[in-house]
């Protein structure tokens, strides 16, 4: 079976390109090691965020993105922390 694309919102993009490098390289290796070939790998969402899936970057940083499975694209919203810092 193909992987899934990845691709990065607007939003997304922002922060990565605030992400020290490591980070960057452990968001790249989640995304095509874990994300790609399973992107319901993720916690499952609830409430506001229902729907999107979850996966830790670090402590207090989280991937957030959604799945489109008829396209097999996994969109990323998010990848920075979600406590306001």
């Amino acid at each position: 079976m193909t992987p899934y694309t990845i691709r990065l919102t607007k939003e997304a993009a922002k922060d990565v390109a605030l992400l020290p490098p490591r980070l960057k390289d452990k968001l790249r290796i989640i995304l095509l090691q874990q994300v790609a070939p399973n992107p319901r790998c993720g916690q499952r969402l609830v409430g506001d965020l229902a729907g999107f899936f979850s996966l830790r970057l670090t402590y207090k940083d989280r991937l957030v993105y959604s799945i489109d499975a008829d396209s097999r694209t996994v969109f990323v919203h998010r990848a920075r922390t979600h406590y306001g810092d």
